[in-house]
């Protein structure tokens, strides 16, 4: 679990999602073929989600396709998953495309999605209390 390999297995056990393999696309998907961005914090180090390291319009587009499942840990410990539909993050992908679109077309490097927002927004889909 020192890597986000193990915190990415416990993930697809907890939701039975699929490892969509490879470095480049989504990261899981479920039975039907619908496709997923998964993404982790260790709430002992910060309070927020990153993203990418070069968000652009084609980047966007790409997150708008899909479902997000955001798991959130103290350490190695699992506490809670949260499903955020596109709709429920399409505030961040305006304001990433103003950003970007104001800045003449610079890439933003790996902007935040704090977890405030998600626990506001999300479907709880585990939590360690139930």
């Amino acid at each position: 679990f020192q890597d986000n390999g193990g915190k990415l297995l416990q993930v697809i056990l907890v939701t039975g999602l699929q490892i969509i393999p490879g470095r480049e696309g989504n990261d899981a998907k479920d039975a039907d073929g619908n496709e997923f961005e998964l993404k982790s914090v260790n709430i002992a180090l910060t309070k927020s989600f990153s993203t990418h390291h070069h968000i652009n319009p084609r980047i966007i587009d790409k997150y708008r396709q899909v479902d997000w499942i955001f798991a959130v840990y103290r350490g190695i410990n699992l506490l809670y998953i949260y499903k955020l539909t596109s709709s429920d993050l399409e505030y961040f992908y305006r304001k990433w495309e103003e950003q970007w679109y104001s800045k003449g077309g610079k890439d933003i490097n790996n902007p935040k999605i704090p977890l405030k927002y998600v626990i506001e927004h999300g479907q709880l889909l585990y939590s360690i209390d139930s």
